[in-house]
């Protein structure tokens, strides 16, 4: 008895090849498609970031100079209070102009009460002082919640660095107003007026610090 073999018919290698190229340009697209994606995703978060950032640079900015305002003429108040002359019942020995004037500059921190006529044209006042520390309200949510993110990774080093410099020195200024109420609430006036005058330089320092970032944290995206 003859069997018949079945023929096997010719391998069609060009169909094959051509299916394996599709198959291969498919994958790298797909590839592509998704590292595209995923950066565009990486520089969204990153811009969201540093907008994020810079409002809350800027706020604490407004903040610093606004406390400030106020906060630097302690010192002076406190300078110009001990220098007026005294009698033994504590009333301040002064002129009337004079008291104008002093209550005029410092009308803050100072409000006379009642005066008594001591002749050669001066009062003896009683008087009220106030001291209002303005403790300046410096945010880094902003920072704090980026940097749990993990996008602050695709940030450059010289960005991070001067980011981390910038809070770490913010945090130094807080640090320093809470010292300064420490001592107003101790009444230790001498105390208050070494840490202002020293918060008086951080701010300094604090402040170019935020104004140079805000020039520079765009580089950063």
């Amino acid at each position: 008895m003859r069997l018949n073999t079945p023929k096997v018919g010719n391998t069609n290698w060009k169909y094959i090849l051509g299916e394996i190229f599709l198959i291969f340009v498919g994958i790298n697209l797909a590839v592509w498609f998704n590292n595209w994606n995923a950066s565009k995703a990486i520089s969204k978060n990153k811009e969201q970031a540093v907008l994020k950032i810079e409002g809350e640079i800027q706020s604490n900015l407004e903040e610093l100079q606004s406390s400030w305002e106020r906060n630097g003429s302690i010192p002076l108040f406190i300078q110009d209070f001990r220098s007026l002359t005294t009698d033994d019942e504590d009333r301040v020995l002064i002129t009337v102009t004079e008291m104008q004037d002093f209550k005029t500059k410092y009308s803050s921190f100072f409000t006379p009460l009642d005066s008594l006529d001591v002749g050669s044209d001066k009062f003896a006042y009683t008087y009220e002082t106030f001291i209002n520390l303005e403790i300046a309200a410096l945010s880094k949510i902003a920072w704090e919640t980026s940097k749990s993110t993990g996008i602050f990774n695709e940030f450059e080093f010289d960005c991070l660095y001067g980011l981390e410099s910038m809070y770490n020195l913010q945090g130094l200024v807080k640090q320093e107003y809470g010292n300064a109420l420490e001592a107003l609430q101790k009444e230790d006036i001498d105390k208050l007026i070494r840490v202002l005058v020293f918060i008086d330089q951080l701010d300094d320092q604090l402040e170019e610090k935020y104004q140079e970032m805000l020039q520079n944290l765009n580089d950063c995206k």
